[in-house]
């Protein structure tokens, strides 16, 4: 089932009633409208007035909602992830934990190459010349050790943006555009890998010792693309900031088809295939990871 995202950038009293959560405001409390928590899936709480009582945090993290919560500079800033999400976590983690080295490096290998396969499929789509990238997504070795991720993402930057751009998140725009963006799909795979069993703090290839979600950043690669379509997309029709219908664009995001050959779902509904079959992997019992193509 396709979960609904619900933004508030303005002053809102959220509540919770038979299951329902509850929106009204202080200056109308009799002017009610009510969502069912199970159709729910991300809640983002942008404006700093917003209340939001414990009962309906709790009803949303036992339906495994991804709650977000921004910060002064109205970024998100914090998560509210469920702990208990899966009935067979304890054996997922174990597995997970205790994944060898080289299993790791061989995710790794397919993770870097559905990332650049997609990053040449959006060149292509957009006119730009994606057979620059095929050397570098053709014969990845395990664990990536001659690092073409890097070499190809500096290619990629220079034929979507030009030559002048530079990633990074406090770079110029559509940087920001970028990493809320990314922001809100990092939210999204963090919610799947829950939902598979799966604990987002032991990652693959990312160890940061300050990141809280490294298997989210190292899951998320291939579908950063589908981010970096939408920001295009804005950034040619002159649309740089980040405004409430530029936020409300990259929210879309949830939504992108996504192609798994026999399957075009919705890429909230994506991302489950691909941590359901990272948990196969690390149960022993696949050895593939499910990525869509960028079409």
């Amino acid at each position: 089932m396709l979960k609904r995202a619900l933004f508030f950038s303005t002053p809102f009293c959220l509540s919770l009633r038979n299951n329902q959560m509850v929106i009204n405001t202080k200056e109308a409390p009799d002017m009610q409208k009510t969502v069912p928590i199970e159709d729910i899936g991300f809640l983002i709480l942008e404006h700093q007035q917003t209340s939001i009582t414990l009962p309906l945090l709790n009803a949303l993290s036992d339906n495994n909602a991804a709650v977000i919560f921004c910060g002064d500079n109205r970024m998100p800033n914090a998560m509210l992830m469920n702990l208990d999400s899966n009935k067979t976590q304890g054996e997922s983690y174990r597995d997970q934990i205790e994944a060898s080295e080289p299993l790791k490096k061989g995710l790794w290998k397919q993770i870097v190459e559905a990332k650049i396969r997609n990053q040449a499929a959006l060149l292509r789509k957009t006119g730009k010349d994606g057979d620059r990238l095929k050397p570098y997504y053709m014969n990845v070795k395990s664990g990536d050790t001659d690092n073409r991720e890097g070499i190809a993402a500096k290619i990629y930057w220079s034929e979507l943006f030009g030559r002048e751009f530079v990633r990074s998140r406090e770079g110029s725009e559509p940087n920001s555009l970028l990493n809320y963006g990314y922001t809100i799909l990092r939210a999204a795979v963090a919610r799947s890998l829950m939902g598979s069993g799966l604990l987002p703090a032991f990652g693959i290839f990312h160890r940061n010792r300050y990141n809280a979600f490294p298997l989210a950043d190292d899951i998320m690669e291939p579908y950063r693309p589908y981010v970096d379509e939408i920001v295009y997309g804005l950034y040619t029709s002159g649309k740089t900031q980040l405004t409430k219908e530029t936020k409300s664009e990259l929210l879309r995001i949830l939504f992108a088809d996504t192609n798994f050959g026999k399957v075009i779902r919705p890429l909230d509904v994506g991302l489950t295939f691909t941590s359901a079959s990272l948990a196969k992997c690390f149960g022993g019992t696949a050895k593939k990871l499910s990525y869509p193509l960028l079409e």
